[in-house]
């Protein structure tokens, strides 16, 4: 196993890059305390096998895994769990209680994703998805503490992104396991004058004012870290915070003004792409547009169509409360 898929972060934490689409796109964490290991998200079936080398690679074998920890239940962040599951005998699958029952039946989940992406683009992004038994998993509810060998990690509900999304506080390294809650910052977001963080508004069940009020309960324990599924781990949490939260206002209110408009999808894109550029220039004014554009492109259309979908279901509530 080479450095590039790896690396420590002190504390007994260490990032895995998934290998899901790119490298530097999506990471999954291994806690180890004095011998035991929990694995916080899992990649897909096919970041497995380097999860593994990493353990024997830290003389830890498959019976040392004790949880795994996807925060919900989207395929690149829980794709893999059925696998590890069955290669860790040891473990107990702790996921959200909304999301449980599609880890013990992950067809409708499969289903749902081949029907977006076809059945070869689905193998090649995620490989198999066995179920877990129900027998091991928890669904851990709002405050549930998970035991590491005494190193305790406390589940948080954090809806917003998705309603089955929940995010880990461990007290030992003063940070949050935030998978898509605290946003969306790659490699190439780190710019001259600070880190540049974009939420993450992806279909089908992103809400801004839940999404806001979940940022506030992750800052509310006064982090000094943020480990992001997207990617990596990053600091200077306060300022990152408050780009998030304004971001996730300047969306919300971007999608608004051109409901009912033609276009509507194409139209908050194009007004995301805008938003993109001028946060980034207020970090580093002379930033390479071009790269961050690319970098980008997917999660800003991901996130226009969760835009799109947020107005809709915002609809369909407004009118039947019977108002416009």
């Amino acid at each position: 196993m080479t450095e590039k898929l790896w690396k420590s972060l002190g504390s007994g934490i260490y990032c895995v890059d998934a290998g899901y689409i790119k490298p530097g796109i999506a990471c999954c964490y291994l806690i180890v305390e004095a011998g035991e290991v929990a694995i916080v998200e899992t990649g897909t079936s096919h970041t497995v096998p380097t999860i593994m080398s990493l353990l024997a690679e830290l003389n830890l074998s498959p019976e040392a895994v004790r949880y795994i920890i996807p925060t919900h239940v989207h395929l690149d962040h829980a794709g893999g769990a059925g696998v590890l599951m069955e290669q860790c005998p040891n473990a107990e699958l702790v996921i959200h209680p909304r999301g449980a029952r599609h880890m013990a039946d992950p067809e409708k989940l499969v289903a749902g994703t081949i029907a977006v992406y076809g059945e070869k683009k689905f193998a090649a992004l995620y490989g198999d998805i066995p179920p877990v038994d129900s027998s091991r998993i928890i669904a851990a509810e709002d405050g549930r503490v998970i035991n590491l060998n005494g190193r305790m990690l406390d589940v948080r509900d954090t809806p917003g992104h998705a309603d089955h999304h929940f995010c880990i506080w461990d007290e030992q390294s003063k940070g949050w396991f935030s998978g898509d809650t605290f946003g969306i910052s790659y490699q190439g977001m780190s710019l001259t004058n600070g880190r540049y963080i974009i939420p993450t508004t992806t279909p089908v069940q992103f809400n801004p004012d839940k999404l806001v009020a979940s940022v506030q309960l992750l800052m509310s324990y006064r982090p000094e870290r943020f480990y992001l599924t997207h990617y990596g781990m990053v600091e200077s949490a306060e300022a990152l915070a408050t780009q998030l939260m304004e971001q996730i206002e300047q969306m919300a209110a971007l999608a608004l003004r051109v409901e009912g408009g033609d276009n509507t999808e194409q139209m908050i894109e194009r007004g995301l792409q805008q938003l993109v550029t001028e946060r980034a220039a207020a970090i580093q004014p002379d930033f390479n547009k071009t790269a961050l554009a690319d970098l980008l492109a997917m999660d800003v259309h991901l996130n226009a169509q969760g835009l799109a979908v947020w107005l809709e279901r915002r609809k369909g509530v407004l009118a039947k409360a019977g108002r416009t």
